[in-house]
């Protein structure tokens, strides 16, 4: 159902509208929601988070029409405005769009134009809140957070889950292609980033297809985050096909021949989620950190080509799903005990 605020001192299109859209009204398909003037129609905004979009007139008491949209603009940019007003004069039509109007509608209302601008205004910000639903989805973005791109992402809301930070269950996984320095020690620079941007998008697109993100590119490794039901198993089956799609790759015959190969870890836990950075630089990437990271990152120090190796625990979760060799025991950095480590074969 839509919910549409009506702003207009007015109060004869109340009536109008309650009556022209009954049908809509009667079968859940529109709600609407009035204000006599600016003032009133930001306090129901406040009050009406779901609003889906504005018809306001122009000419109104305390808080006229062009003065509201440009207050929506600034603090609820997602929310779009179509102005119904008898001052359909150029400059009026012009204003109103500078500050942000998505559409304009002349008094006396013609109800069935105004319904087709309705329903043309209402796909437009279901298009929009799609489009930041996927975004907040897929959290390959958020590695490029930063103040200028929050506000322009969709205001207070968004930018509270971006900025929020959280102790949570998750997964990281590195994956490093192994010998590239050799690559960028004999080849041009052109060469160089060209190889490592293809076999980056391989990595990427199984990352994704198993609703994991990228939390970093770190030089010629990269770091994944696997969140939700089952992000252990995810995490594998991803870092499986990209080994498998990394191995399918052409050999490269330049100066010097190459044929890629990773080395992964795996590793799950407790761990700490959030923006960090520099303010002052305004550069804060949304990452992961905390001892279940670092363990991964040094599972994939010690991994071979062609390896993915993970620990003791997270064999356990898994053993009845993959198919797993035990390696042995290895010490890891600031680690004083052994720990047991497995390869994930299939």
């Amino acid at each position: 159902m839509a919910k549409i605020l009506v702003v207009d001192d007015e109060m004869d299109l109340e009536v109008l509208i309650k009556q022209k859209f009954r049908q809509k009204i009667r079968e859940h398909k529109y709600e609407f929601v009035f204000a006599c003037n600016g003032k009133q129609a930001l306090e129901q905004i406040e009050k009406n988070s779901d609003i889906d979009i504005v018809l306001s007139d122009i000419n109104m008491p305390e808080m006229d029409g062009l003065t509201l949209l440009s207050k929506i603009n600034e603090q609820h940019s997602l929310l779009k405005a179509v102005i119904v007003s008898a001052y359909g004069d150029m400059d009026n039509i012009r204003t109103a769009m500078n500050r942000g109007a998505f559409d304009f509608v002349t008094k006396p209302v013609n109800f069935e134009d105004l319904e087709v601008t309705m329903e043309k205004t209402l796909s437009h910000v279901s298009q929009m809140r799609e489009t930041m639903k996927a975004i907040k989805e897929n959290n390959i973005l958020k590695m490029y957070v930063d103040e200028t791109v929050l506000n322009f992402m969709g205001g207070r809301e968004f930018e509270h889950s971006l900025t929020a930070n959280e102790t949570i269950e998750a997964t990281v996984a590195f994956i490093d292609i192994c010998s590239f320095t050799t690559i960028s020690e004999n080849e041009s620079p052109d060469i160089v980033v060209k190889l490592l941007n293809n076999y980056f998008d391989v990595m990427v697109k199984e990352i994704i297809a198993q609703n994991g993100y990228i939390d970093k590119f770190m030089g010629d490794a990269v770091m994944a985050v696997f969140r939700g039901d089952y992000h252990l198993d995810r995490a594998i089956d991803s870092c499986l096909t990209v080994r498998k799609k990394v191995n399918e790759l052409p050999n490269e015959s330049g100066n010097i021949f190459f044929r890629p190969k990773v080395a992964i870890g795996i590793n799950s836990g407790e761990m700490i989620s959030g923006n960090i950075g520099s303010a002052n630089l305004k550069r804060l990437d949304y990452t992961v950190i905390g001892d279940a990271v670092n363990v991964a990152q040094r599972l994939q120090t010690i991994a071979k080509e062609d390896q993915i190796i993970i620990t003791e625990t997270s064999y356990e979760k898994v053993k009845e799903s993959f198919n797993c060799n035990k390696v042995g025991e290895v010490i890891l950095k600031n680690r004083s005990q052994p720990v047991t480590i497995y390869e994930v074969l299939d």
